[in-house]
């Protein structure tokens, strides 16, 4: 009588490898979609077009937004100019080192994003960006 060896036997193996890469599709996937979606504060501007746009960091950023017929947003909450100084010094106080950027229509008032700058540098903001799109 032939009894068979328990080694001779061939056992099911789970492959790993497969599913590795399917973990890593899986988690690369997460991450593209969730860096897709970081929430854009300030109002809906056409942003001008530049050959050098790159993406920036969007945490705890202040937006301030210049619309085309010259009116200013502070992280969407309408603003006058003349309320711009204080506001910032605010910002400044609350955070040692704020991020602003500023984005405004291809069609705004050089003079409104001109008088942002200004008032920025009044209040020692340095972290200053200007929101573009990438020229297509």
């Amino acid at each position: 009588m032939n009894i068979p060896s328990p080694r001779s036997r061939k056992r099911a193996r789970i492959e790993i490898i497969p599913l590795i890469d399917v973990i890593f599709f899986l988690l690369a996937t997460f991450m593209m979609v969730s860096l897709s979606m970081v929430k854009n504060v300030g109002i809906k501007v056409n942003l001008p077009a530049a050959s050098t746009s790159a993406p920036q960091e969007r945490n705890d950023r202040t937006t301030i937004s210049v619309a085309r017929d010259g009116n200013l947003f502070f992280n969407s909450e309408p603003l006058s100019l003349e309320q711009l100084p204080d506001r910032l010094q605010q910002l400044k106080s609350a955070q040692p080192d704020p991020k602003v950027f500023i984005n405004g229509d291809e069609k705004a008032f050089f003079g409104a994003a001109v008088e942002v700058l200004d008032d920025l540098r009044k209040a020692g903001i340095t972290k200053v960006a200007i929101d573009t799109k990438l020229k297509q």
